[in-house]
């Protein structure tokens, strides 16, 4: 794209990049919380219980895999759970061994956590619905990881809507080995390896993508400006191969001036408005 206006084309940068499935993925959700809910049904006969120890031993006993099913009640992922007085194990093997031969510690484990008395008090009514709350606040931890990922839907889903075929998460080895292509100038002779985000096969013509997106400032965004300035220049002797960078995103301001070097040697970066406007796919259809 050549004659392009550096500032012109920063002021398209978006503030975000979040899409509708960024706050909550509701498909892991539900396939985790329905990973146990047998169990967790089994576990609902609790509720109201008048003799809730009792009947929380002899759930355990006849059914021990519902053991597994006590740490996510507390929002934790590990099967073991580390207290001051030891260590509490909740696997259907423990509950055949260290549950029967620890039985009062566990009782007021269930007792001093709260889990009895949310169910003897009927303040949780479902178990399996309690669950799907639980893992809906666990994945919105995964969020602060959600921004690189997103932007690499963003771009999957524009090769696909393009009809532009491609391959994710390829080596240089596999570049070399796939296309025949030399790519010693960009590994040192080989002597390092990189990955690119997607590859795409195009007219004789090997693209290796590098995606992010940067909502928040930070002295890393030099770094990578620079890294892929070099890259950009060392790929242009690579015949029937080209470097090609899709970024986006307001952390960027911060590193402005690195980027515009960057962009002034180099032709294939784009963004999000980029793509919008079909401007990689005019680049590699021209």
């Amino acid at each position: 794209m050549p004659n392009r206006d550096f500032n012109k084309w920063f002021a398209t940068f978006q503030t975000t990049n979040r899409t509708f499935s960024y706050w909550v993925n509701f498909e892991k959700v539900l396939k985790n919380a329905d990973s146990v809910k047998v169990e967790l049904n089994i576990l609902n006969s609790l509720i109201g219980s008048r003799n809730i120890e009792k009947e929380f031993i002899e759930i355990i006993r006849k059914y021990p895999e519902c053991l597994k099913c006590i740490p996510l009640l507390l929002a934790i992922r590990s099967s073991e759970i580390e207290h001051i007085e030891g260590i509490y194990k909740f696997t259907e093997r423990s509950a055949q061994s260290e549950f029967f031969n620890e039985q009062s510690k566990y009782i007021e484990f269930m007792d001093k956590t709260g889990l009895f008395a949310i169910m003897q008090n009927r303040t949780v009514k479902n178990l399996y619905d309690y669950v799907v709350g639980i893992e809906v606040g666990l994945d919105t931890n995964a969020r602060k990881n959600r921004g690189g990922a997103l932007m690499a839907r963003i771009v999957s889903d524009y090769f696909d809507d393009n009809g532009i075929a491609y391959e994710k998460e390829l080596t240089t080895v596999k570049i070399e080995k796939n296309f025949g292509i030399d790519l010693s100038p960009i590994t040192n002779s080989g002597k390092s390896i990189k990955r690119f985000d997607f590859v795409v096969h195009n007219g004789g013509v090997v693209y290796g993508i590098e995606v992010n997106f940067y909502s928040s400032q930070g002295s890393k965004l030099n770094e990578t400006a620079r890294s892929y300035k070099e890259i950009a220049v060392r790929s242009r002797s690579i015949p029937n191969f080209e470097f090609v960078w899709i970024t986006d995103g307001v952390g960027w301001k911060g590193a402005k001036n690195n980027l515009q070097e960057t962009f002034d040697n180099f032709e294939n970066i784009y963004n999000i408005s980029d793509l919008q406007r079909g401007e990689f796919y005019k680049q590699i259809n021209k």
